[in-house]
């Protein structure tokens, strides 16, 4: 084999390698490719999964640590739950503070399907409350 051969099957190896453990421990998106909140999904992987987190496009862009959080951190969406006006609102506003989101990150069509998705999955492993209106011994 000659040096040439040797050092593209080397780097052949190389970047297989590469790719081959860059995609682990990630999952991607967990909504199948039919689902009407498919869109939605890949919207909000591409736009907002760099500063949220969300198990169900597997992105994980909030703080997990006080001590190590940035600026650009937004909410946990596994933790918190969105309603679809609340997340027009954010995406129309640059959040609820207007800090750090961009206004209109997305707009229209691209704004309604992150909506939808994310009022659909978000809050899906918030800790559930018991109100007193729901115990039934309210006063």
């Amino acid at each position: 084999m000659t040096t040439r051969a040797k050092l593209v099957a080397v780097a052949t190896l190389v970047l297989g390698s590469v790719t081959a453990f860059s995609a682990c421990g990630t999952k991607g998106i967990q909504v199948a490719k039919t689902s009407p909140y498919y869109n939605g999904a890949v919207l909000f992987r591409d736009h907002c999964a760099g500063c949220h987190t969300l198990d169900t496009v597997g992105s994980s862009g909030s703080a997990t640590s006080i001590s190590s959080r940035l600026r650009t951190n937004g909410p946990n969406f596994n933790q918190r739950k969105e309603t679809y006006d609340q997340v027009i609102f954010a995406i129309q506003n640059g959040g609820f503070s207007g800090a750090i989101m961009p206004e209109n990150i997305v707009i229209g069509h691209q704004a309604q399907e992150i909506a939808t998705f994310l009022s659909k999955y978000s809050g899906l492993k918030a800790q559930q409350t018991v109100s007193v209106a729901q115990t039934g011994n309210g006063s």
